[in-house]
């Protein structure tokens, strides 16, 4: 049989963080005394928090940045687990496509704290082989570090790996890895998702394996 994987992002494809995690920054800038808008942080979202604190506050001391961001990250966990926000259909395609002999990852710039909040909250943690998070990595989507450490840890070869991502950066590091990208909208819009990836979708439940799986042969037919 043949091996394939799924790697998915963790924030807004199998968990919609995307209020969790802006409402713990405004509450990091309403400490600091400098608050923000959601039109400052929407560019931030899905980047490593170090790049956040340079696009957001770009006059913190770098040895600030650590602790602010431990906050911060403790801020968003307390927010998701009293009321976890798992992204519609994310549970159904997880079971779908371990039932269809798939290998499910995980390759996220979040820490590995967050990643067992999110999955202990999906009640689907014992479905995934590989988690790949934001301290194992030295550089941040575009670059496709993380997803290559992925494969790598699945003993797969990238060909025969999709992502799903939310992002663009996200879908810039799939392509880059010689992956599969597939899109899902709610962070971003169809059109500039489909600039990078080969399938975009607008919910989890137009997924099926069979889909993901003629993406990968239609890579590999010579």
């Amino acid at each position: 049989m043949v091996r394939r994987a799924v790697i998915f992002d963790m924030d807004g494809v199998l968990i919609n963080s995307y209020r969790a995690h802006m409402l713990a920054w405004m509450r990091l800038g309403e400490k600091l005394g400098r608050p923000i808008t959601e039109q400052e942080f929407v560019p931030t979202f899905g980047r490593r928090n170090r790049e956040i604190f340079h696009a957001l506050w770009p006059d913190i001391p770098d040895g600030e940045v650590e602790r602010l961001g431990d906050w911060k990250e403790n801020a968003y966990r307390e927010i998701v687990t009293r009321d976890f926000p798992a992204m519609d259909g994310a549970r159904e395609l997880l079971d779908a496509l371990k039932a269809a002999g798939f290998t499910l990852a995980i390759g996220s710039s979040g820490p590995p704290e967050n990643i067992e909040v999110a999955l202990r909250g999906l009640g689907r943690d014992c479905l995934f082989d590989a988690i790949v998070s934001g301290p194992e990595v030295v550089h941040g989507k575009p670059e496709p570090e993380v997803f290559l450490k992925a494969a790598a840890k699945l003993s797969i070869e990238p060909p025969r790996c999709a992502v799903l991502e939310d992002s663009l950066a996200g879908l810039e590091a799939a392509r880059r890895a010689g992956m599969v990208a597939i899109g899902l909208t709610g962070t971003f819009d169809r059109a500039p998702l489909a600039e990078k990836a080969d399938l975009v979708v607008e919910s989890l439940r137009e997924l099926a394996p069979e889909t993901i799986a003629a993406l990968m042969d239609a890579r590999l037919s010579p």
